[in-house]
């Protein structure tokens, strides 16, 4: 106990700077692209189809395509979509993804942004339809009846699942260690190689995401009250 609390006292700062340095902000850049790919994707697969032939083909290619993007990320194991992007890309010729935090960044903001497409699109089709059809009866037209009226309504609800989404993102960033970056996770495995306190260093790094995952719990809790604070 008393070498584990040595040990702790002599990397715990190092982990913590390499969180604050490299898992954090790997978090928040792929989690803010992730829901503004989700919010797009989701408007597109809950559209209205058109009345003009050509458009209605426009809105049916969209409509597949973004169903077809969900499907792959889901189906798909993170690491096999970083391998792919990180390391076939480039043998592709693709030399644009040989840089590991822009394939990084690529992958979990678009595998959060499947994900969470269809938390957003659930929560905008829970929202009651009388209050699209009151905006529209106010004078409102379509795009402003879903900016001021149902999207605020829909994001109280996609809240918790969004939580879950940004935890399940902390935790996912240690797979970036698989291409070279340096987060948290690959750190603690190069500490553990020189001094052989493999177990300790595990669980070391455990902790840390435990306690970043305890924060953003925290912070999940105050914005669904937040969120909340009319209807009650």
């Amino acid at each position: 106990m008393i070498e584990f609390l040595r040990l702790a006292g002599q990397y715990l700062p190092e982990l913590f700077l390499a969180a604050l340095k490299y898992t954090l902000p790997l978090t928040a850049i792929s989690f803010s692209i992730g829901v503004v790919i989700a919010t797009m994707v989701a408007m597109i697969r809950i559209m209205k189809q058109p009345q003009t032939i050509m458009l209605k083909w426009g809105c049916n290619f969209l409509q597949w395509f973004a169903a077809f993007y969900v499907w792959v990320f889901r189906s798909t194991p993170m690491i096999v979509q970083l391998f792919i992007v990180f390391y076939g890309l480039p043998n592709a010729k693709i030399d644009f993804f040989s840089n590991a935090w822009i394939s990084a960044i690529t992958v979990f903001s678009l595998n959060t942004g499947a994900y969470a497409s269809e938390s957003i699109r659930a929560a905008i089709l829970s929202v009651d339809h009388g209050q699209k059809e009151a905006a529209l009866s106010m004078g409102l037209n379509n795009r402003q009846a879903y900016w001021h009226i149902i999207l605020p309504q829909a994001a109280r609800i996609a809240v918790p699942p969004l939580s879950n989404s940004l935890i399940s993102l902390v935790k996912d960033t240690s797979l970036a260690s698989v291409i070279t970056i340096v987060e948290t996770f690959y750190l603690s495995q190069q500490i553990a190689a020189q001094n052989y306190r493999i177990l300790s260093m595990y669980l070391l790094v455990a902790f840390i995401y435990a306690t970043i995952t305890t924060i953003l719990t925290m912070g999940q809790q105050f914005l669904e009250l937040y969120a909340s604070r009319y209807l009650n």
